[in-house]
C-alpha cells in the first residue's frame, strides 16, 4: 500500500522557538550549550484539519505531551540558526508523517468471469476427486 504524502504548511506564528542554556558537566561545549533551542508547536491551535490533529494527537512520540504540544529540543550545532532549522525540519517531518490518512481499499464484488473461472475450477476437482474414489472400489 503505498500513501502520497503531501507537504503540509505550518505558519511560521504557530512556532514557539526559544532559545535556552543547558546547565551542563564540566568540559562540554559552551559553544554548543549556549546555541540550544526549544520549538514548542501546540497542535490544538494549530491551524490544520480536525482529521490531521486528531491523527497526529494518535502518535505515540516522545515529543508529544500530554496536553498536545510538541516539544523538539536541538544542540547538535555550534549555531543556532542551524539548530533553529533542524528543529523546525524534525517537526516539518513530524506533522508531513500524518499529513494523508492512508488510504483504505475498498471491497469490490468479483467479476462475472471470475465467478466462472472459479467455478470452474472447483468443477474440475469435484471431478477427479470423484474419479479417484472409484479408481479404488475395483
Amino acid at each position: 500500500m503505498t500513501v502520497a504524502r503531501r507537504k503540509t504548511s505550518i505558519g511560521e506564528s504557530e512556532v514557539e522557538i526559544t532559545a535556552v542554556r543547558s546547565q551542563g558537566a564540566g568540559g562540554q561545549n559552551v559553544n554548543k550549550v549556549s546555541s540550544a533551542i526549544h520549538l514548542r508547536y501546540d497542535v490544538h491551535a494549530a491551524t490544520l484539519s480536525e482529521a490531521h490533529k486528531a491523527r497526529l494527537l494518535a502518535l505515540s512520540d516522545s515529543r508529544l505531551t500530554a496536553d498536545g504540544v510538541v516539544i523538539i529540543k536541538s544542540q547538535e550545532h555550534r549555531s543556532q540558526e542551524m539548530n533553529r532549522a533542524g528543529a523546525w525540519a524534525r517537526l516539518q517531518e513530524l506533522v508531513d508523517s500524518v499529513a494523508v490518512a492512508p488510504r483504505v481499499r475498498k471491497a469490490t464484488k468479483p467479476t462475472k468471469s471470475s465467478q466462472r473461472r472459479r467455478l470452474d475450477g472447483k468443477t474440475i476437482r469435484g471431478q477427479v476427486k470423484a474419479l479417484r474414489g472409484k479408481v479404488g472400489d475395483g
